[in-house]
């Protein structure tokens, strides 16, 4: 009787199509489609010259580029930053087990801790202030943390504790005990809520003016998110709680989140160097 308490997992095919032997599950899709639309936006924002202090003077191949380096730090960035934060003994007997993506172990904060010191470097090649690039890629970034999750929902992984709450799910992998969606909280919260504030920050109250403030809030709205969820979903098997409450993922957003608020405080100053920035 336990069991039929909560919705039944909708019965989705982890593969979306499949084209002979090849498979394109939703998982890849979304990183694809993400991308896409990342770039779109992007694009739409850097030629919006009323959004910014100073016109930045970003091409659409500059974009371009910056949506293809950003992803190669978020996908392999978030990889080497699951095997690091997450299960580094593991890896370390199993070396070649590193590249076999496809077995999943993805971390969202190394993705953007390496696409950051990416985006760092393009910056500079490109001679474009570092905390431009920065308020872009944040801006877009809850497009991919929202279809993201719901790619994680889909598939059936880091789903939440154990509940009995009206919306629990009952997760093939969870037992099939109902257990909290919590990758729809983080789709809802990461993803779209944090979308809407920074759209109307970008185009209601020109943040991008402020150098810095577009990125520094996303830090703020996600790291903060995510320790609340994180009070919700289980933690990773092979680490559990840190004094029977705190998770890898709270202690992980911390710095992210310090980070956020120096990016919030220092914007107004950042906007001189922005304007002598050459």
């Amino acid at each position: 009787m336990k069991n039929e308490i909560g919705l039944a997992f909708p019965n989705i095919d982890p593969v979306a199509f499949s084209l002979g032997p090849l498979s394109v599950k939703w998982y890849g899709l979304a990183y694809l489609v993400s991308l896409l639309l990342a770039i779109f936006y992007i694009k739409k924002l850097s030629k919006t010259t009323s959004l910014w202090q100073k016109n930045p003077n970003i091409k659409s191949e500059t974009v371009d580029d910056l949506g293809f380096y950003a992803f190669l730090g978020v996908f392999f960035g978030g990889r080497l930053g699951y095997v690091l934060f997450y299960n580094l003994s593991y890896f370390i007997e199993n070396p070649l087990k590193i590249f076999m993506v496809w077995d999943g172990g993805m971390s969202i904060h190394g993705g953007i801790l390496f696409s950051a010191l990416i985006l760092l470097v393009f910056s500079r090649v490109k001679k474009i202030y570092y905390r431009h690039i920065f308020d872009l890629a944040a801006a877009a970034l809850p497009i991919g943390l929202l279809i993201g999750r719901i790619a994680n929902f889909v598939n059936g992984e880091l789903y939440g504790n154990v509940t009995n709450v009206a919306w629990a799910v009952r997760f093939p992998a969870g037992g099939g005990v109902p257990r909290h969606p919590s990758q729809l909280y983080e789709a809802a919260l990461e993803g779209l809520f944090t979308l809407i504030i920074l759209s109307i920050l970008v185009w209601k109250f020109k943040s991008f003016k402020r150098p810095g403030l577009t990125a520094g809030v996303f830090g703020i709205l996600y790291s903060v998110s995510r320790i609340f969820v994180e009070f919700f979903r289980v933690p990773d098997q092979q680490i559990g709680y840190y004094f029977e409450f705190i998770t890898q993922g709270m202690i992980l957003s911390i710095p992210m989140l310090l980070l956020g608020i120096y990016f919030v405080v220092t914007s107004n100053a950042a906007r001189i160097k922005a304007e002598s920035f050459k």
